[in-house]
């Protein structure tokens, strides 16, 4: 086991990345605005409803297209064995008041103790895109479609569409405040191993369709050339069943190296007010992230 270590050091030396929750945790970051080229580096793309697009405010925004990319991984041997993988992609196109965005990652960890087999504890796939069309003033449209496949979430797939309007409150070139109002149609297609509630017997049904309303705030702060702060906050409310809503929170800090490398640090939180039996409510991912950017 020796050739661990080194592995370890390697990966973190091109990446390091620290991933901190449970294995259901969800994911990512901003609403309608700009992609900076110091990315957050965040390896959960999917949120109910929630889609990063590209902003109104500045002009070279207008006319962009950008590519980047994050790996990471952690290796430990010895009294614990761990290995946890993690890569993500980002893409934004733009021309004038149109925008195509989209997104993909990938997480994965396996863990154990010493004289036991390493068992598997983080695995899901997730991808999402975003078309936006700016308009006069500080309104936007956008629609959305995004998946998610997810082991410990006991999701074979999910698929998500969200049509909405974004406002902005605060429109400068440094600074954005704005909110999204939209709709949120969710369908789940569930995991065999995760229909049965142990405590009661009874078993869940193998799909589930939610009809919800979204509202978001997001806040964005470029603090210099090259440091950004992002935070956000998503509720999500289901139409018919009032028992189904859900929270989302993230906040992230990025700050560019040299080049085209940037360092991003990333924290989400998720509430499911209503998840599947013998699942828990809340979840969390901290991330620190190396990033490249090619386009």
């Amino acid at each position: 086991m020796d050739h661990l270590p080194r592995l370890a050091f390697g990966l973190a030396a091109i990446s390091i990345a620290l991933v901190s929750g449970s294995a259901l945790a969800e994911d990512v970051p901003t609403g309608t605005s700009e992609a900076a080229k110091a990315t957050k580096g965040t390896t959960d793309v999917t949120s109910e409803g929630k889609f990063e697009g590209g902003s109104k405010f500045d002009p070279e925004a207008k006319d962009a297209t950008e590519l980047s990319i994050s790996a990471g991984g952690l290796s430990a041997s010895g009294n614990s064995k761990l290995l946890a993988l993690t890569t993500a992609s980002t893409f934004r196109f733009r021309r004038i008041d149109n925008q195509l965005s989209a997104a993909l990652a990938a997480n994965y960890t396996k863990s154990g103790v010493a004289g036991a087999d390493a068992v598997t504890t983080v695995e899901n796939f997730q991808g999402k895109t975003r078309y936006d069309r700016f308009l006069s003033g500080d309104f936007a449209v956008f629609l959305g479609v995004q998946g998610r496949r997810d082991r410990f979430q006991g999701l074979d797939f999910r698929i998500q569409i969200d049509p909405g309007v974004a406002y902005y409150f605060v429109n400068q070139k440094s600074q954005q405040l704005w909110t999204e109002v939209g709709y949120d149609f969710l369908h789940d297609i569930r995991r065999d191993d995760a229909l049965l509630d142990p405590t009661t017997g009874i078993t869940a049904d193998k799909t589930k369709t939610v009809h919800s309303g979204r509202l978001y705030v997001g806040y964005s702060n470029k603090l210099n050339e090259a440091v950004t702060f992002v935070a956000g906050v998503e509720y999500l409310q289901a139409i018919k069943d009032t028992t189904n809503w859900k929270l989302a929170g993230d906040a992230a800090l990025t700050s560019k190296l040299a080049g085209n490398f940037s360092l991003a640090t990333a924290f989400s939180l998720r509430y499911d007010h209503n998840p599947l039996a013998g699942k828990q409510t809340t979840d969390t991912i901290t991330s620190l992230s190396l990033v490249y950017t090619l386009l």
